[in-house]
């Protein structure tokens, strides 16, 4: 992809999104700086994410050169409308992949491009459906593959990604947290908006 002498910057520490950006060719810089994730009590579980894509894109404001264009993202589980985010023990996580058992769930991505002089957002939503899910089996989970950086508690790459999901229905890489087709997509138009 031409950036036409833009320089992408990645605001997120996960390790997946940028595995993600380097496969699809990018050269990018990575600049984290951490917010509150609070939002506000009237947000329906499908918009939190791209809500905290733009707050953490806005924190860069000041950071930001005019030749670069900003990729910030948040992913949230939710399941029975209710958003999922990160495990805080053991004990919270194995409750989480044990409610998530024999049961479909969406994945949410919201995705905020920025450059000095235009803003871009949108959200992607994927589903998930987990087999059966013991909590030995949670338990055993949690201590060897730590999803505790990980909303939902679970990593799709990993073991139980592999064991316990029967069926995805959309994009496999939102569910990693960062949806590169519709990201590159929206990147390329984004990139002639600011031409």
């Amino acid at each position: 992809m031409d950036l036409k002498n833009r320089k992408l910057v990645l605001a997120s520490g996960s390790p997946r999104r940028k595995d993600l950006l380097t496969t699809a060719g990018l050269q990018f810089i990575v600049r984290k700086k951490d917010i509150d994730e609070s939002y506000p009590d009237t947000l329906t579980v499908d918009k939190i994410s791209e809500y905290l894509a733009v707050k953490k894109a806005e924190v860069q404001t000041e950071l930001m050169s005019e030749d670069e264009i900003l990729i910030t993202a948040d992913t949230v589980v939710a399941f029975q409308n209710k958003e999922y985010g990160k495990p805080v023990s053991r004990k919270d996580s194995i409750h989480m992949l044990c409610m998530l058992s024999n049961q479909e769930h969406f994945v949410y991505t919201g995705v905020c491009l920025k450059s000095t002089s235009n803003q871009k957002s949108f959200t992607c939503e994927s589903s998930v459906k987990f087999g059966s899910i013991s909590v030995e089996e949670a338990g055993w989970y949690y201590d060897n593959y730590d999803p505790s950086d990980k909303a939902g508690s679970y990593g799709i790459q990993d073991w139980l990604g592999r064991c316990k999901v029967e069926w995805i229905k959309g994009s496999y890489t939102n569910i990693l947290g960062l949806p590169l087709s519709q990201t590159l997509e929206a990147l390329q138009s984004f990139i002639h908006m600011n031409e």
